[in-house]
């Protein structure tokens, strides 16, 4: 309910979704008497039941205050569906940080796990069409030990959600050289590099901002600061690549034939580039798995997020995510009493 375009483009995004894929079903969160009129028009009776709530968390309200308060909101509903069993996933267009909050209170985060990530998929020129990043806007701070958590559940997300083996994992700097960055990101690179054996992955180093989209690395780990700067620089700027195409090719009638004889390929790249196709943020982190949609995201943004939950509920990624750090967080305790003992010993 608390998206920029309201409920009804959740809605006509269900209505794409259920289309493509008769496997999904739905549960609606919110006010029965608006929610129900939007159901009979899109004719989707038999594949969503509507949870009747009033309460709505809006746009610009505090998370702090959601957090205490937000008990009875369709948001609020949406995270308890998933703690409770009633649904496989939950995908909200509404304010990121209230949802944050309430997924940690009411989920709770993993054990072994320090702070929750929210990872996004990156268009790139690798096989599968793109690449992980995390975190790009749970938490403006990160330590190295945040920092080697982030590259096992990113790790993990690429491994059970484009189907890589054995992904590539480098940490954003501001260079390549071992001798650039932030202290704290020098030390998650030892951390990252030693954890890649138990981690079921490859540590490819440091990587520029240039690296983001390239094939050179499949999961691109930073703090939720740069992340956010830079996924939203990315989006920005595809929008104005697609802009400055349309003024090129309604410049001239000569143009305007050539966007004719080209337009089967300006529609893919179109595609390629269209940054509603590849929504949604995943929480990452928690006893349960969030996606989080664009809050103005229309049907198509909104069925893209649909599409990327039912991907990562089918593949069963957050109890194998929970598996893989608990995993680590046992080797890291064996590993610290192993050097306790030899250190009594020696003494």
């Amino acid at each position: 309910m608390g998206g920029d375009r309201g409920p009804a483009a959740v809605v006509a995004g269900i209505q794409r979704s259920a289309k493509k894929n008769p496997d999904i079903a739905f549960i609606l969160h919110g006010p029965k008497d608006k929610l129900e009129p939007l159901i009979r028009r899109r004719k989707l009776e038999d594949r969503v039941k509507i949870n009747d709530v009033d309460g709505v968390v809006t746009m610009d309200a505090k998370p702090s205050v959601v957090m205490r308060q937000g008990k009875g909101t369709s948001m609020w509903e949406a995270v308890e569906s998933v703690r409770k069993g009633d649904a496989a996933v939950a995908v909200s267009c509404g304010n990121t940080g209230a949802l944050m909050g309430l997924s940690m209170i009411r989920l709770r985060k993993l054990p072994g796990i320090n702070r929750p990530a929210i990872a996004c998929l990156w268009p790139s020129e690798n096989p599968s069409g793109f690449n992980v990043m995390l975190d790009v806007g749970a938490d403006v701070r990160a330590d190295a030990t945040d920092l080697l958590q982030y590259a096992l559940m990113g790790a993990s997300y690429a491994r059970n959600g484009l189907g890589i083996e054995r992904p590539r994992v480098g940490l954003l700097n501001v260079g390549t050289e071992e001798y650039k960055g932030r202290p704290e990101l020098k030390e998650a690179a030892d951390l990252v590099e030693a954890a890649a054996s138990d981690g079921g992955y490859a540590y490819i180093g440091f990587i520029e901002g240039g690296d983001i989209p390239k094939s050179k690395v499949d999961v691109i780990v930073t703090d939720g600061f740069t992340g956010n700067v830079a996924l939203k620089t990315g989006e920005g700027t595809a929008r104005l690549i697609r802009s400055f195409l349309g003024d090129a090719f309604r410049a001239t009638p000569l143009s305007r034939i050539a966007a004719l004889l080209a337009l089967t390929s300006l529609r893919r790249l179109q595609k390629r580039i269209d940054p509603r196709r590849v929504n949604g943020g995943v929480f990452l982190g928690l006893n349960g798995t969030i996606v989080k949609s664009h809050g103005s995201a229309d049907s198509t943004g909104v069925s893209a997020a649909i599409k990327l939950a039912f991907r990562l509920a089918q593949s069963g990624f957050n109890e194998r995510l929970a598996a893989r750090v608990a995993s680590h967080s046992a080797r890291g305790q064996n590993a610290s009493q192993g050097a306790g003992e030899e250190s009594e010993q020696s003494e």
